[in-house]
């Protein structure tokens, strides 16, 4: 059985609080992107995970998709798999890309052994993995709030607008991207700033990541006015970082030739 784990951007972020399980309250939109890895898996004598394509990084016990298995092995008995990522999402650029791949663990397994979970129940599973792997399991747009693991859905279609992401392979620490911010919930909720017409999210939906990461990597802010200068309607960081996206009403011109990652698609 094959899936193909895609990514998500946020479309806002805010930062509300810090809690007292040391995590932040969160206020965003996520929303899926058809940029995806492949995922394989079929029953087996033994347990085997490998991987192709780009490198990812700590072993078995950082992988989100050997974690996802090891989690319904200990809670349904279920067989071994032999498991095959081919890896094609950066690590580290704030697109879930790591999430995506142990939700869409879980989600695999659940038809591969027909184990018959309902959507609640794999967020559940889902969320020991990750706050951003709840997301994955319902994969479309949806406002998520707590830790990122509260779930409603989001009023919200970009149906047939372009989407570009840009990847300059900067590695933005969770520790170093959350000490540059200050928490605040005097805001808009983010459910009513994408109600307001798109030509003013430049100026109201914002992503608190942002300007500590930017005075930071100043590359990312001068990504993010070239894809403006391209036509873009909306541009932010994307999570904590360090990928940039661009929304467009029609398809883009062509990317400059660079040594980032860029990948340029349509939104369903």
């Amino acid at each position: 059985m094959v899936v193909f784990p895609n990514v998500k951007i946020n479309l806002g972020l805010h930062v509300l609080r810090k809690r007292p399980d040391g995590y932040h309250d969160l206020d965003t939109c996520f929303y899926p992107v058809p940029l995806s890895d492949i995922l394989e898996a079929i029953p087996s004598k033994e347990f085997e995970f490998s991987q192709t394509g780009l490198e990812v990084p700590g072993g078995e016990d950082s992988n989100l998709c050997i974690r996802a298995y090891s989690l319904l092995k200990e809670k349904y008995n279920i067989p071994p798999v032999k498991m095959h990522l081919h890896k094609i999402v950066p690590m580290g650029a704030g697109l879930g890309g790591g999430s995506s791949d142990g939700a869409f663990t879980i989600r695999l397994l659940n038809d591969l052994f027909h184990l018959n979970l309902s959507p609640v129940e794999m967020s559940e599973y889902s969320a020991v993995l990750g706050s951003d792997c709840p997301f994955f399991i319902y994969n479309k747009p949806m406002i998520g709030s707590g830790r990122g693991t509260d779930l409603l859905p989001a009023d919200i279609s970009l149906a047939d607008n372009y989407i570009r992401i840009i990847h300059p392979g900067i590695h933005i620490s969770t520790a170093q991207a959350f000490a540059n911010l200050t928490p605040a919930d005097n805001r808009l909720p983010v459910a009513e700033l994408l109600a307001l017409d798109k030509s003013l999210w430049k100026d109201k939906l914002t992503n608190d990541f942002c300007k500590g990461t930017y005075k930071n990597f100043s590359q990312l802010s001068e990504i993010e006015s070239s894809l403006y200068n391209d036509g873009a309607f909306y541009a932010c960081m994307s999570g904590s970082g360090s990928a940039v996206y661009g929304l467009f009403d029609s398809e883009p011109p062509p990317a400059p030739k660079s040594g980032y990652f860029i990948w340029t698609g349509r939104l369903a």
